[in-house]
């Protein structure tokens, strides 16, 4: 595999390769259905953030390519339909592929399709409502399309009227009206939800759209920072990265320690804790993204493990993890059975992951570079 490291910025890689892993351990936990300890509640944490990762690290990277094309001197309409189509061909053709995958198996084995099946061809599974078991690590994937979609859009809009501010302000305005509006959609669903357990609330507010997109906007909330007050950027990443770091942790052990369980604090979970945890991510933005290189030791399998993580998001879990446990049932093996199971999932995962990235997920998004399509869009 080719790679340009010197065109990447590692710290961002090092983002994306702990998220896949962090999602991908934590799916080991169903090869031991009876663990339980701080050692599993960690893992389960792990599973949780590393989508989270996704989401602030998404809206970082596209906040920044969106807020130079919307606030350059010429700006055309033109620039946000192709950012569209190089974020489509990064995210649909993949999805798309691994999508008919899950249903050539299904239908295999002789499973029944969910009744909703159509709506996972347009996003929609997850939309208002928690989605059915069938191809469960797409629930991220409508979240991600949706955000793409809004900012454009409303963009656009904004175009359209004569505003007295600068265009930097317009930018800044519409992020926080969307961080606010889905801060209201979960301001809603804490009072119009009975009180709930962890599963509910992982089915139904965590993996839902209309609940979830302003996670991806406290990214594109830092990359407005980073852009507009660049000195103040830098200057203070290492103390960010601490006070994001630490304020994670002090949360979490004061939730532990408290045992402010969901049926007791629902505010608490179903409008405070998720974009809190979005904000100390995003204030690890300003480290990573100026860490630029590592010795190779660290910075080629790190780098690898960056560029394969959404194809090993969309096969870990449904087809090899399912697959996997319904040729060989792990009812019947031991502890050292187990491990050697889960350390056979993890390279199988990487190994397939490598296979669909070389032959189609890069082929399809060097598309993208075609003269059809090819038009400079500013750097991020």
């Amino acid at each position: 595999m080719n790679i340009e490291y010197q065109q990447r910025i590692f710290g961002l890689d090092v983002m994306r390769a702990a998220a896949i892993l962090f999602v991908v351990f934590s799916h080991a936990l169903w090869i031991f259905p009876e663990a339980k300890g701080s050692f599993v509640d960690l893992l389960r944490l792990m599973g949780v953030m590393g989508v989270e990762i996704f989401f602030v690290l998404s809206g970082f990277l596209i906040g920044r390519i969106l807020f130079r094309i919307f606030t350059k001197d010429e700006f055309v309409t033109k620039d946000l339909n192709y950012f569209l189509i190089r974020r489509w061909f990064r995210t649909l053709p993949n999805y798309y592929l691994v999508l008919l995958i899950n249903i050539a198996i299904a239908a295999y084995f002789g499973r029944e399709y969910p009744e909703t099946l159509w709506k996972y061809f347009f996003f929609l599974q997850n939309a208002v409502e928690g989605m059915d078991l069938f191809f469960t690590e797409s629930w991220s994937l409508p979240i991600e399309e949706f955000a793409y979609i809004i900012c454009p859009f409303l963009f656009y809009l904004a175009m359209i009227f004569k505003w007295k501010v600068s265009k930097e302000k317009v930018f800044l305005i519409i992020t926080f009206l969307i961080i606010g509006f889905f801060t209201g959609t979960k301001l809603v669903y804490n009072q119009l939800t009975p009180l709930s357990d962890m599963t509910y609330w992982n089915i139904n507010l965590k993996a839902v759209v209309l609940f979830r997109i302003d996670a991806i906007y406290y990214g594109v909330l830092a990359a407005y920072i980073s852009l507009m007050k660049p000195k103040t950027w830098k200057s203070n990443k290492g103390l960010l990265l601490l006070i994001g770091f630490f304020a994670f942790i002090l949360f979490h052990y004061i939730i532990g320690y408290k045992n402010l369980i969901i049926q007791d604090y629902p505010f608490l979970w179903n409008v405070v804790y998720l974009p809190f945890c979005s904000l100390c991510i995003a204030c690890s933005l300003p480290f990573l993204s100026q860490w630029k290189s590592a010795p190779k030791l660290f910075l080629k399998p790190i780098t690898v493990i960056s560029l394969i993580s959404y194809s090993m998001y969309l096969l870990h879990y449904s087809i090899i993890l399912q697959l996997m446990r319904y040729f060989r049932p792990i009812e019947s093996l031991n502890t050292d059975d187990k491990l050697v199971f889960v350390l056979v999932y993890l390279l199988l995962t990487i190994f397939l992951s490598l296979i669909l990235y070389r032959i189609y997920e890069k082929p399809m998004m060097d598309l993208r570079d075609r003269p059809i399509f090819k038009k400079r869009l500013p750097k991020v």
